[in-house]
């Protein structure tokens, strides 16, 4: 097999760094001289390195005929063709499990957050309102909150059990009941949001989630109802949510993603009960410095024996070798 590495993509700089110093990897340009390079070295490529953020289209498989894996950085990879990739027979792997404490914590932190009004009220203090204007508006409890998980599974489990920390009654929904769950299910997104007054969003993104949070489940969640999502921003129909928000259709909401990260609807900026944090759930220096070292493991064993470490689900059905 061609064992020429290929990093599509911008990834962190110890890992780009590593990339050429120990595999002599190639970097895919993003001028116009792209073309000229995948003419040249497309055909030499064996392993794509990239991030869930950029990923690999089939239209750039198509231009390496050799290529085997597409190693992810990142749990996410619904920027990654993968039914394509299936099809030509190339292994996608993921760096799941490694940070899936922290986004767990991100999530908790979201929580208190925009319930407790935290950001909202050191913006309070910083402008020197609170001699002005006196004590700080009332805000609302998360202890004993009713928590709906929307994707009960590594994260999601993880986010459970920190929910149930402060006496919350857990209930979730996923595409199928989670065997001798402690939760309580709910039949669809939008029964799950009417039983809650937290919705916590911790679904895979790609074309099967698409706006799984329509109108209907946020007007289902209601007026009493906050919005926590460290999922993906394609999850929800973001347009449907400004709107509520602007209308007080729901409470508020605690946002790490967005429909088209960076940009942010400017409608939010002005909210204070919305908190607004810049895609950073896995960002620690020990989550993101993990998420590389399973990152390098997935080539190295790719390049020992032609598997990965961390398939994702449609790869590993096809065979791949499940390690951890």
């Amino acid at each position: 097999m061609n064992r020429r590495i290929l990093q599509v993509g911008p990834l962190k700089p110890s890992l780009a760094a590593t990339l050429i110093e120990r595999y002599d990897a190639l970097v895919l340009p993003e001028d116009d001289t792209r073309a000229a390079f995948l003419a040249e070295h497309g055909p030499s490529i064996g392993a794509v390195v990239t991030t869930g953020r950029t990923g690999v289209t089939a239209e750039l498989m198509a231009q390496l005929p050799s290529l085997g894996a597409i190693v992810n950085f990142g749990v996410g990879y619904d920027a990654i063709d993968v039914e394509t990739a299936v099809e030509r027979g190339v292994l996608v792997s993921n760096t799941p499990d490694v940070l899936t404490d922290c986004v767990a914590d991100t999530a908790i932190g979201l929580a208190i957050d925009t319930l407790r009004g935290l950001s909202a009220a050191d913006r309070f203090v910083r402008r020197g309102d609170w001699p002005r204007a006196g004590n700080y508006p009332l805000t609302r409890r998360v202890s004993g909150k009713r928590v709906g998980i929307l994707g009960l599974g590594r994260i999601g489990q993880a986010i459970a059990t920190r929910f149930e920390a402060f006496g919350c009654p857990v209930s979730y929904h996923s595409r199928r009941e989670v065997p001798e769950s402690p939760y309580t299910y709910a039949a669809s997104p939008a029964e799950l949001a009417a039983d809650a007054d937290i919705l916590v969003l911790a679904t895979s993104g790609g074309s099967g989630t698409q706006h799984l949070v329509d109108r209907k489940v946020l007007e289902a969640l209601g007026p009493e109802g906050y919005l926590i999502n460290i999922a993906r921003g394609s999850v929800v129909d973001q347009d449907a949510l400004v709107e509520l928000l602007l209308e007080g259709g729901i409470a508020g909401a605690g946002l790490d993603v967005y429909t088209d990260e960076p940009e942010i609807p400017h409608e939010l900026m002005t909210l204070d009960n919305v908190v607004l944090l810049p895609h950073l759930a896995s960002g620690t220096v020990e989550t993101r410095a993990a998420m590389e070292q399973l990152t390098l493991d997935n080539l190295d064993r790719w390049l020992a024996d032609g598997t990965v470490l961390t398939p994702v689900p449609e790869a590993a059905s096809r065979g791949a070798t499940q390690a951890r």
